[in-house]
């Protein structure tokens, strides 16, 4: 073509041009390395400046707006604040906690966070460590009940979390009808089931949006950092719990650490009897949330993965969140 660039959907962005163009705007020294480190639902580059890691994040133009990102970094600055353990972003000599980037595809926005201290927790977490996880999302539930933000970001409701879900999944079943049926089924008990449930604090209000042991550092000690708040916005807090549950269930954490996650929260924050109840329904809704999320990340990035395996596997494990043992698997 001679008129012009060719459309991009996704672009990677040279990790030097970060360092000269983006990374020179915060007060962090010399910059030694930029490493291209991971891409996910963000692009994440590992930073070492001055002696210290960071970890700087730009997001990707066709996932997150800028008052998507507005509102994650305030929250997570607002956290800082009230010695929440997160990784907090930092602002730049001129004071924003992001940079816009006119990239190719689009804008993006980058970001420079702290390194969280310690590490992963080793063969996933143990029961101290799950205890540990519980109450640090209760704390932070309770403390960000007075967060404000002057940007609006999508809440976890029910009609976002399956309705918009099964228009991203639905197309991709249609010459698969019994798939499509079992999915429709299972979205419409979990709605009936759950069509009441109240929107007001402390059932409602600020979540996390992704807890699991990958997005937690321990030290050796076990204190603990939290990370990766790009599913954050308002929701019900038994659903934080439900993404908890269905990661962990996915990933094959055992029963006795799975609960002390909820003791953990538990001593912190009361859940309510109906709030437990509806445990399994809402588990169900994070599952089907996770898979579009994935999908449309597939769709971009590794097209390959859609097989018909792909399908057949999350709509087993529906099943199996839809069964009366599901808290045995």
């Amino acid at each position: 073509m001679t008129d012009g660039f060719f459309p991009v959907v996704y672009s990677a962005l040279s990790s030097r041009a970060l360092a000269d163009k983006v990374l020179t705007r915060y007060a962090i020294g010399e910059v030694t390395e930029c490493q291209f480190w991971h891409r996910g639902l963000s692009d994440v580059y590992v930073v070492t400046a001055g002696g210290q890691q960071y970890i700087l994040r730009v997001s990707h133009s066709h996932w997150r707006t800028q008052s998507d990102i507005q509102f994650e970094l305030e929250l997570l600055d607002f956290l800082r604040e009230r010695c929440i353990p997160v990784a907090y972003p930092l602002r730049t000599q001129d004071g924003y906690l992001w940079i816009e980037i006119n990239a190719l595809e689009g804008k993006r926005y980058a970001s420079l966070f702290i390194y969280a201290p310690g590490r992963i927790a080793l063969g996933d977490m143990n029961p101290t460590q799950s205890y540990r996880l519980g109450e640090t999302v209760a704390k932070l539930h309770q403390t960000a009940q007075t967060f404000c933000c002057p940007v609006d970001r999508q809440p976890l409701t029910l009609e976002y979390l399956l309705d918009d879900s099964f228009q991203v999944i639905a197309p991709f079943l249609h010459n698969k009808p019994d798939y499509l049926a079992d999915l429709s089924d299972a979205i419409g008990c979990v709605k009936f089931q759950l069509q009441d449930f109240p929107k007001e604090p402390p059932l409602w209000g600020i979540c996390w949006g992704d807890p699991h042991s990958g997005n937690v550092h321990f030290t050796e000690d076990n204190q603990i950092t939290l990370f990766d708040f790009d599913q954050c916005g308002y929701g019900w807090r038994i659903f934080e719990i439900a993404k908890f549950e269905q990661v962990a269930l996915q990933c094959g954490l055992g029963a006795k650490t799975r609960d002390a996650f909820i003791s953990g929260y538990q001593s912190v924050e009361p859940l309510l009897e109906y709030e437990t109840a509806a445990l399994q329904a809402f588990t169900q809704a994070a599952h089907v949330w996770a898979w579009a999320i994935c999908l449309n990340h597939a769709l971009l990035h590794d097209y390959s993965r859609l097989d018909d395996g792909f399908f057949q596997h999350r709509l087993a494990h529906l099943k199996m969140l839809r069964s009366p043992e599901w808290q045995l698997f």
